[in-house]
């Protein structure tokens, strides 16, 4: 049984920081591109950022670029967002998704492509 579980979400004030933690069982987890999505109240789930199954290329939101930070840990099978200088406008749930690309660089940016998803982890920013 596949399953992916994020952990680290929280309230937090605007420019804080917090680091996403998302652990995937029942998959080979270095042979998934992992991604993580978010979804705020009443907006549709939208990427934030992707890796891929080897780490060495990654992808972010135009959004997001330069505040955030995915990474990975396939001998943890262990996906990460660290994300600084939260803003009151990342606030929404946070999913993490697996979309199996052994050897692929590609990351997809669409929901739609990724196989697996976790139950999601909420962040709110105040201010």
């Amino acid at each position: 049984q596949v399953q992916l579980r994020e952990s680290g979400g929280g309230l937090v004030q605007a420019g804080d920081s917090l680091r996403l933690s998302c652990v995937g069982s029942g998959i080979t987890f270095r042979n998934y591109v992992m991604g993580w999505f978010r979804q705020a109240p009443g907006k549709e789930r939208e990427f934030v950022a992707g890796i891929a199954w080897s780490g060495g290329s990654v992808t972010y939101a135009d959004s997001i670029k330069g505040r955030f930070t995915i990474s990975r840990d396939n001998d943890k099978n262990t996906l990460y967002l660290q994300m600084n200088s939260l803003k009151l406008e990342d606030t929404a749930v946070y999913y993490c998704a697996a979309d199996y690309g052994l050897g692929r660089l590609q990351i997809p940016l669409s929901l739609h492509e990724y196989d697996h998803w976790g139950q999601g982890t909420q962040v709110t920013v105040s201010s």
